[in-house]
C-alpha cells in the first residue's frame, strides 16, 4: 500500500510534553506514523489512508491547533508570520509584567523600604502579573486538564496560583494584612512566617518564565532563518527567449523546455543546461565555496546561483519543486523536523515527568507536615518543587541543536537528511571512496604529450586533434580540447572500435590509437616501453603516426581533484580508514590511491560488486560510510551505514544518500562528519545538563533548601543555557 507524507504546522504547544501528547494522539490514527517537533512546531506524518483533515482533527482532539503549511512566499518582504506576531505579543507581556513585578520584588526583599500597608500596594501590582502575565500558562494548563493531560504549564500554573492564593488568604484572613507587617528574603525556603505573603514569588516566577519563553521563541526564529533564507535565494523573474525576443516572466511561470537569457550580475532562475555563452558562476550561496565555477555550452547550472561575467543562454530542465534549491529546502526541513534517538528518550522522560513531579510536590507538602514542619515550610518546599522541575530544557535540548546545526550545514553546502544521521557519523570507522567523480574529476584530459624527434608538441596535438575530431569518444574529446590551435582539416575519417581511428590530414594518411595497433596494423615503430609504463599507471596512451612514421605519444587520464589528497588526510585524522573502490583497472586505481594516500585499494569492481564490498566490510564488524556520485554507486550508498553523495552526481546517488555534499569537494566530507559529530555532542551536552539540573534541583527543593523565586529563575536559566549552547554551532567553520 502506498504511503503519503504530510507536514502540519502545530500551534499551541508550550513544552516537550505537548509535543509528546500530540505525537501519541496522531499515532493512534490507523495507518499513521507521526513525529512532532516542539522547536519547529511541526508534525511530520506518514499515512496510508488518513487525509489532512483527519490528522488536523486528531491534533485538535488533543487540545491544539494544526494546519497544512502554506507554500513559502516568493516575496522576501512578505508580511510577518503568526510566529513573529506571537513572539512580539509575548515580548509586550514580558515587559509589562516585569515593570509591575520589579516594585513588588523590591518591597518584599528590602525591609527598610516596607512602609505602612506596603503589602496592599504589592498585591495591587502583583495581581495583574499573576493573572494576566501568567495567563499563557494558566490557559495551557486548563486546556491540558480538559483533555486529561498535564504539562510543564501545569507545574507553572499550580505554582503561581498557589503562591498568589496563599498571599491573598494571608492578607484577608490572616495577620499579613495588618499595618506595620514586615518580611525579609532568603535563598532558602524557611524565612517566611505563616502570616507572611509570597506575592514576589508569584510575580517574579511569572516574569522569569516569560523571559525564558521569549528567549526560546527568539532562538527558534533565529535558528530557522537558515531554511527561510535558503527558500528566498532564488530569482524572482526570468527573461524568456521566444522567437528571438526576450520577455520577462515570474520564475513561477517557467516551464521545462523554456529558453532564458541570464546577463552578468543576474541570478539563474532555475536549473538548466547552457546552450550558448561562457561565464563564471558564483555558487557560494548553495555550495559554500567562494571560487566561481567556469561554465560553457553543455554545462549544467543550478537555479539561484549568480552569473558573474558573461551572457548565458540556458535551456530550463527543472522547475518548481524539482529544482536543486527546492530539494535542498526539503532535506533541510526534514532534518530539522525529525528526531534523533537520544531525543526520543527525552520525550519518554518528559511524558511521565510532569505527573511524577506533581506527586512529589504533594508528597513534599505532606511529608513536611508529618515530620512536624511549619505550614509555611511545607508550602514553600512544595511550590519550589513544582517550579524547579519544569522539563522545558529537556524538550529544547535536541531540536535547538538540530535547527542550528543543520542550518549551518546548509550554509556550508552540507545537507543532512535526518537527525538519526548524526548518531551514525559517530560510529564510522571505515570510509569507502568511489574513484571516478569523487576522488578524481571524472573528466578525461591530456596529462602528457611526448612528441617524437623532430616534432613539436603543438604540432603533435594539432594533428592528433584533426584525426580525433570525428570521434565522440571521451579520449578523443580530451585531445581535441587540449589542442591550442584549430585542428587541421581531416577527411575520410574511419573508426576502428577498440583500436583507434584514421583520417586523411591534408594529403597524408594519419592514424591514432593503441601503440600495439599502430605497430601491428600500420608497421609504425612506437615507443612501446613508454606506453606500457604509462598504462601501468592507469593512463590511456594514444600513439600517433603518419606515412609509416611515429609522431609521438599522448597520455589521457581522469585527473585527480586538486583537493583529494588533503581531503583523505583530513578523513584519516578523524579516525575512519579510507578504502578506494573503483571499476577501473588495478594500475589506474593504484596510481590514484598512492597519489592521495590510500592503502586499501579494491579495483575492477562492478556496481553489484560495490554493494558486495560494502556488505563484506560490514560483515567484518566495520561501520562503513560510502562516498559516491554515480548511478552505479546508489546501491552501495543505500547499504552503507552512512551514505554521502557528491552534489554534482546523479539523482539516484543523491536519493540513496544520507548526506549530500553540494559543492562536490571531497574536503567537505570531513567537514560534514565534523559538523554531525559536533551537533550530536551539543545535543548530548544539552541533555546531560537538563537531566543533571533536575536530578540535583528537585531534592534541594523538596528539602526546603530553595526559595520558589530562586527555583523559577533557575528553571528559566536552564532553558536559556540549552538554547545558547546550541547557538554556538552557528560559529562552526
Amino acid at each position: 500500500m502506498s504511503t503519503t507524507e504530510v507536514e502540519l504546522d502545530i500551534t499551541g504547544m508550550t513544552c516537550a510534553s505537548c509535543a509528546t501528547r500530540i505525537e501519541r494522539k496522531l499515532n493512534k490514527v490507523p495507518g499513521v506514523t507521526a513525529s512532532v517537533n516542539y522547536a519547529t512546531e511541526k508534525a511530520q506524518v506518514t499515512t496510508e489512508s488518513a487525509d489532512a483533515a483527519t490528522l488536523i482533527a486528531a491534533v485538535e482532539a488533543a487540545g491544539y491547533s494544526a494546519q497544512v503549511p502554506a507554500p513559502p512566499a516568493a516575496d522576501e518582504t512578505a508580511q510577518e508570520t503568526p510566529r513573529d506576531t506571537e513572539t512580539a505579543a509575548l515580548g509586550r507581556r514580558l515587559l509589562i509584567s516585569a515593570a509591575l513585578a520589579l516594585p513588588v520584588a523590591v518591597l518584599s526583599m528590602v525591609p527598610a523600604w516596607q512602609f505602612t500597608n506596603w503589602q496592599w500596594l504589592a498585591l495591587t501590582l502583583a495581581a495583574p502579573v499573576a493573572v494576566w502575565g501568567a495567563w499563557p500558562f494558566h490557559r495551557a494548563a486548563a486546556v491540558n486538564a480538559r483533555h486529561g493531560g498535564v504539562t510543564m504549564d501545569t507545574l507553572v500554573s499550580l505554582g503561581v496560583i498557589a503562591a498568589f492564593t496563599w498571599s491573598v488568604y494571608a492578607l484577608f484572613f490572616g495577620s499579613a494584612g495588618e499595618p506595620g507587617m514586615t518580611m525579609s528574603f532568603s535563598l532558602f525556603g524557611d524565612a517566611h512566617a505563616s502570616d507572611e505573603i509570597y506575592l514576589e514569588v508569584a510575580a517574579l516566577v511569572t516574569v522569569f518564565l516569560l523571559a525564558g519563553r521569549y528567549v526560546e521563541a527568539r532562538a527558534k526564529k533565529s535558528s530557522a532563518e537558515a531554511l527561510q533564507s535558503l527558500l528566498h535565494l532564488g530569482a524572482k523573474t526570468a527573461s524568456v527567449l521566444v522567437d528571438g525576443i526576450e520577455r520577462p516572466v515570474p520564475v513561477a511561470q517557467l516551464a521545462v523546455g523554456d529558453t532564458v537569457v541570464v546577463r552578468p550580475g543576474e541570478k539563474i532562475p532555475s536549473d538548466g543546461l547552457v546552450s550558448d555563452g561562457a561565464s563564471a558562476i558564483d555558487a557560494s550561496m548553495l555550495t559554500g565555496e567562494s571560487t566561481p565555477v567556469e561554465v560553457t555550452a553543455g554545462s549544467r547550472v543550478v537555479g539561484a546561483t549568480l552569473n558573474v561575467s558573461g551572457r548565458l543562454i540556458i535551456d530550463i530542465t527543472r522547475v518548481g519543486s524539482d529544482t536543486e534549491l527546492a530539494r535542498m529546502g526539503r532535506l533541510l526541513s526534514e532534518a530539522q523536523t525529525g528526531k534523533a534517538q537520544v531525543q526520543r528518550l527525552a520525550d519518554r522522560v518528559s511524558a511521565i515527568f510532569v505527573p511524577v513531579v506533581i506527586v512529589l510536590a504533594i508528597a513534599t507538602f505532606v511529608g513536611w507536615l508529618l515530620v512536624g514542619g511549619e505550614l509555611d515550610q511545607a508550602f514553600t518546599a512544595a511550590v519550589a518543587t513544582l517550579i524547579i522541575a519544569c522539563p522545558c530544557a529537556l524538550g529544547l535540548a535536541t531540536p535547538t541543536a538540530l535547527l542550528v546545526g543543520t542550518g549551518r550545514g546548509s550554509q556550508l553546502g552540507i545537507l543532512i537528511r535526518g537527525p538519526q544521521i548524526l548518531e551514525q557519523t559517530r560510529a564510522i570507522d571505515t570510509i569507502v571512496l568511489d574513484k571516478t567523480g569523487t576522488v578524481t574529476t571524472g573528466t578525461m584530459s591530456v596529462t602528457e604529450v611526448l612528441p617524437a624527434a623532430g616534432v613539436s608538441r603543438d604540432e603533435l596535438l594539432r594533428i592528433a586533434a584533426a584525426v580525433e575530431a570525428g570521434s565522440e569518444h571521451p579520449v578523443a574529446r580530451a585531445i581535441v580540447a587540449a589542442a591550442k590551435t584549430d585542428p587541421a582539416l581531416a577527411t575520410d575519417f574511419l573508426s576502428h572500435p577498440g583500436f583507434g581511428v584514421q583520417a586523411m590530414v591534408g594529403e597524408t594518411l594519419t592514424v591514432a590509437g593503441r601503440a600495439s595497433w599502430l605497430h601491428e596494423q600500420w608497421a609504425i615503430e612506437t615507443d612501446d616501453a613508454t606506453a606500457a609504463a604509462r598504462e601501468a599507471q592507469g593512463a590511456t596512451v594514444i600513439a600517433v603516426g603518419r606515412d609509416g612514421a611515429p609522431l609521438g605519444l599522448i597520455t589521457v587520464a581522469d585527473t585527480l581533484k586538486p583537493t583529494s589528497a588533503e581531503a583523505v588526510a583530513q578523513l584519516k585524522a578523524l579516525g575512519p580508514t579510507p578504502v578506494l573502490l573503483t571499476g577501473d583497472n588495478p594500475g589506474a586505481a593504484g596510481h590514484v590511491a598512492a597519489a592521495v594516500g590510500i592503502d586499501d585499494v579494491r579495483a575492477g569492481i562492478t556496481p553489484a560488486g560495490k554493494l558486495d564490498a560494502v556488505r563484506a566490510l560490514q560483515a567484518e564488524g566495520r561501520t562503513v560510510a560510502m562516498v559516491g556520485d554515480g548511478v552505479n554507486d546508489a546501491a552501495a550508498l543505500a547499504a552503507a551505514d552512512l551514505g554521502l553523495a557528491m552534489g554534482g552526481g546523479t539523482d539516484a546517488a543523491i536519493a540513496a544518500s544520507d548526506i549530500t555534499i553540494v559543492s562536490g569537494d571531497l574536503r567537505v566530507v570531513a567537514d560534514a562528519i565534523r559538523l554531525s559529530r559536533r551537533t550530536l555532542g551539543t545535543i548530548k551536552g544539552n541533555l546531560f545538563w537538563a537531566f543533571a539540573y533536575n536530578a540535583a534541583a528537585i531534592p534541594l527543593a523538596m528539602l526546603g533548601l530553595l526559595n520558589p523565586l530562586i527555583a523559577g529563575a533557575a528553571m528559566a536559566l536552564s532553558s536559556v543555557f540549552v538554547v545558547t549552547n546550541s547557538l554556538r554551532l552557528r560559529r562552526f567553520k
